[in-house]
């Protein structure tokens, strides 16, 4: 639990000092001698009537994710020093940062304490932080800054929670009513759509994927519509594939124990839509998730079929495992033609290629709109989530036709995270577009920002999130 107060309560306190003289005259001299305010250096200083953390902040102009770091840093401390009641004054940080840094901290406070759900038994403490040192003429916009980052992490949290479930534990139906419960209390309407319903509405694309397994595929659904005045709505298609071999394309064995998070992107949008829903956000919205397995089977597609879709557009199948592609396919037809979305936003972890471009912390952009990308830059800035948006042309559509088909799933020549995304826009019907390709950021199997835990990191989230706020 996590409260704003006025004058903290608790007798241990986590302050933030900076390597300047002026900050680090703060603090007593023996303090000084241990302690150089080093960026995330954290040290616990005793004093008469409470124990005082001290968190480096560091010499230069930190950034969002920065400020996030410090606050998971902070919180990291605590609990490894087995304290569970703490205040952090970010009196500091406000005065430098401004309010808005309130939340940067908050975050990362919340999501330094995430730890993976355990399937042996293990003991969770429950632990109280207080948010101290903001100004009284402040104090009313903080109180809303403050709800609105606990949501926003309690989106990221669920995301983090699915991706981190073991493929036996989140079929495709598992991974729906998942998501129908955390968004039972909200203003969400949602939707499932069983075989037999993608069935009926012609969804070859995803059938053709989803068939390959014992587990049926499904479409979840989520209308969120916060600004009924306004007729325009956003879809957000995330991929939910909760198990992916490859097919007959089988993944090389070194691969396989990440398989069961390639439904991060879906995981994603359910997490931001239940945020914009909780916390009232003036937007209309529509979480579209395609959900399915891809496994060998009889009935597996193989290289060279051909398969329809459902927008009509008949498709070549270059690799099996190139199957998210085919999902998404049928979701962005499907959001565009039924939810009536002006624009859609699609998310996944894609490729490869991406991860090879940008490791493990930068995802990947392809959009054909430049002001929907420049409010997404504008989201994802303030989320303290790195994204970079890569260029196509006139040749790289060029790399996905086919000789017997209207588009092939997978190019030959290269340009792997482009082409892959230009699929996708394939299947938009013109409707402004942007493509994020997570596939390196939405797990880490070491932490790499204090923030994180050696998991999934729920990127996407957030930035969804802030993005829609910005309209």
């Amino acid at each position: 639990m996590i409260n704003l107060v006025k004058c903290s309560s608790k007798n241990a306190e986590a302050k933030f000092i900076g390597e300047r003289e002026e900050e680090l005259g703060k603090i007593s001299a023996s303090a000084r001698r241990f302690f150089k305010g080093e960026y995330l250096q954290t040290a616990f200083v005793p004093e008469e009537d409470k124990i005082l953390l001290l968190v480096g902040t560091g010499k230069k102009k930190r950034e969002s994710v920065h400020l996030k770091e410090l606050g998971a840093a902070a919180a990291k401390a605590f609990l490894d020093a087995g304290i569970y009641d703490f205040s952090l004054d970010v009196s500091g940080i406000l005065k430098e940062y401004g309010l808005n840094a309130l939340g940067h901290v908050t975050e990362g406070a919340v999501l330094g304490t995430y730890k993976q759900k355990q399937f042996k038994k293990a003991e969770d403490k429950e632990y109280h932080i207080e948010i101290s040192g903001v100004s009284e003429k402040d104090y009313q916009e903080a109180e809303k800054i403050l709800k609105d980052t606990l949501v926003v992490a309690e989106g990221i949290w669920f995301a983090r929670d699915m991706v981190n479930l073991p493929g036996n534990r989140l079929r495709p139906s598992d991974f729906a009513e998942q998501i129908l419960e955390f968004v039972k209390d909200t203003d969400i309407e949602a939707e499932v759509l069983d075989r037999e319903k993608l069935k009926e509405k012609g969804f070859e694309a995803l059938l053709g994927v989803g068939d390959s397994s014992e587990f049926p595929p499904c479409l979840t659904v989520l209308r969120y519509k916060g600004d009924p005045e306004n007729e325009k709505i956003t879809a957000l298609v995330g991929k939910g594939v909760t198990c992916d071999t490859g097919g007959y394309c089988l993944k090389p064995a070194d691969s396989m124990l990440g398989i069961k998070g390639d439904m991060a992107g879906g995981a994603a949008v359910a997490g931001a839509i239940y945020a914009l829903a909780k916390n009232q956000v003036k937007v209309n919205a529509v979480a579209v998730i395609p959900m399915c397995e891809n496994r060998i089977s009889d009935g597996s597609l193989l290289p060279g079929d051909v398969i329809g879709s459902y927008s009509g557009k008949i498709i070549e199948i270059a690799n099996t495992d190139a199957e998210g592609r085919l999902i998404l396919a049928d979701a962005v037809s499907y959001a565009v033609r039924e939810e009536k979305a002006a624009e859609v936003l699609d998310i996944a972890t894609l490729t490869g290629a991406v991860v090879n471009m940008f490791g493990f912390t930068v995802a990947g952009i392809v959009s054909d709109s430049d002001e929907m990308f420049k409010r997404f830059r504008q989201g994802y800035t303030c989320a303290g989530e790195r994204y970079w948006r890569i260029p196509f042309y006139e040749e790289h559509e060029k790399m996905i036709e086919s000789k017997i088909a209207d588009v092939r799933n997978m190019s030959s020549g290269g340009c792997g995270t482009v082409t892959a995304g230009l699929f996708i826009r394939e299947f938009a019907e013109k409707k402004p577009w942007i493509h994020l390709d997570i596939a390196g950021t939405a797990w880490v199997n070491e932490p790499i920002f204090a923030f994180q835990s050696a998991g999934a990191t729920g990127a996407g989230v957030s930035s969804i999130y802030r993005f829609l706020c910005e309209k």
